[in-house]
């Protein structure tokens, strides 16, 4: 076998674009929210998809979406959802290394800009900036691997 045919394929990633695919604010109790010591409860919620694009070869599409639902006074004073995506050129990994690219890496791209635009679309709403914590996306990934091994082991027991 000559060297050439056990040469592992060159792993090559490139971000192509990264942009706000979908995003909004609600305000419902506008102006009322505003008149009332600001003691919020803030739920945020994180997803992470991804596709390959059939345009071009080795080309995919994470889209990082975060929900976030501030409560105060027990009353919604704002919901902000946000979608920020990315393309990216991914290509030279096995399976295994495409999930963890698509599913820790690139999100791990995305979040910094999606933290961002929510703070500045909270800013703009008329609320204190709000700056999301860091996140784990390794330790996410991780997890729902494991999750979805837990669920095919189950599967299979009852398929027995």
């Amino acid at each position: 076998m000559s060297s050439e045919e056990n040469k592992q394929p060159e792993q090559h990633f490139e971000i192509q674009k990264i942009y706000v695919k979908d995003i909004s604010l609600e305000v419902p109790h506008t102006p009322d929210v505003f008149t009332r010591k600001w003691e919020p409860d803030i739920n945020i919620q994180l997803n992470t998809q991804a596709r390959a694009l059939e345009a071009e070869a080795d080309l995919y599409e994470v889209v990082l979406s975060i929900t976030v639902n501030a409560k105060n006074s027990n009353e919604n004073a704002f919901l902000i959802e946000l979608q920020q995506a990315g393309v990216f050129t991914i290509k030279g990994f096995n399976a295994q290394d495409l999930g963890t690219m698509l599913g820790s890496f690139s999100p791990n791209i995305l979040f910094p800009y999606a933290r961002e635009a929510i703070s500045d679309l909270a800013v703009r709403g008329g609320f204190p900036q709000l700056l999301l914590a860091p996140v784990n996306f390794d330790a996410l990934y991780a997890e729902t691997l494991k999750q979805q091994a837990q669920k095919a082991a189950g599967e299979q027991e009852t398929a027995h």
